[in-house]
């Protein structure tokens, strides 16, 4: 498996974070080509992954990802089709199999995914769907490339609006976060320096902590809010402030956001 060629069209940030997965789980740089239009990047590219052969134009190959903004997409995969591609993972949000199989044909086999920006530090999190003309082989070819930078599930395609608004955009909430965090540091008199050191820390600690643990979020924020707290306090003002709604709202736009871009 990790010694077949395999192309990524399109080479931004994701695309070059799948790329550095895989050969951190040691694919051979030299089965991995990388098509990029912009001539800077693909000097970047280059610098970045010697012996990946890094190109301007598509090239033959069986096995293509493709990495495109999402209007392009499908003309991508039209043309990873017409260069001998025989399976086509696409990380294109909101772009369904329908529209990347009639644009490919019924030979090729697709797989829909969608990653998120922790895998540029391996830490990804991303899911999966297959078309009806995929094979086990197929799905697992994805699965492998995916599981280089971070953790996969299989989902159904009708569940990828919901993974996208989740997991796909999630990390712009938590920066976001973060931002906020920082801004009232300051206002509270916190140095700028301070404030961004300790901001860093509590969300990669807690993140941490979550992930090794065995109870819910539920349970940990409990664990922490001692009744009549600081803590108790600020949780009682985020109701108050309509935290959870603001969450509901957030996920549930991002989700028909990613509706309307597949329509």
């Amino acid at each position: 498996m990790t010694d077949s060629p395999i192309c990524f069209v399109g080479g931004g940030n994701m695309g070059a974070a799948m790329i550095s997965g895989l050969i951190a789980s040691n694919w051979p740089p030299a089965a991995i080509t990388v098509v990029e239009v912009s001539p800077e990047r693909r000097i970047e590219l280059q610098k970045m992954f010697p012996g990946v052969a890094v190109l301007a134009k598509m090239t033959t190959c069986e096995s293509v990802v493709i990495a495109v903004k999402p209007p392009v997409a499908a003309a991508t995969c039209a043309a990873a089709t017409a260069n001998g591609a025989r399976r086509v993972l696409s990380i294109c949000a909101g772009i369904s199999i329908a529209t990347l199989q009639q644009a490919c044909g019924s030979a090729t086999s697709i797989v829909r995914a969608m990653p998120n920006t922790p895998a540029l530090v391996g830490k990804g999190a991303a899911a999966i769907a297959s078309s009806s003309s995929c094979s086990e082989s197929d799905v697992s070819w994805a699965e492998n490339i995916l599981r280089a930078v971070g953790t996969v599930v299989r989902v159904d395609e009708s569940q990828l609006d919901a993974v996208t608004a989740i997991s796909g955009s999630g990390p712009a909430y938590v920066f976001m976060l973060a931002e906020c965090l920082i801004a009232e540091a300051l206002r509270q008199g916190l140095s700028s320096e301070v404030a961004d050191s300790l901001v860093r820390q509590l969300l990669s600690g807690s993140a941490a902590l979550l992930e090794s643990s065995s109870q819910t979020p539920a349970q940990l924020r409990a664990q922490v809010t001692s009744p009549g707290g600081t803590t108790a306090a600020a949780i009682a003002a985020m109701e108050q402030a309509g935290f959870r709604e603001a969450i509901a709202a957030t996920v549930l736009a991002a989700v028909q956001r990613s509706r309307e871009m597949g329509s």
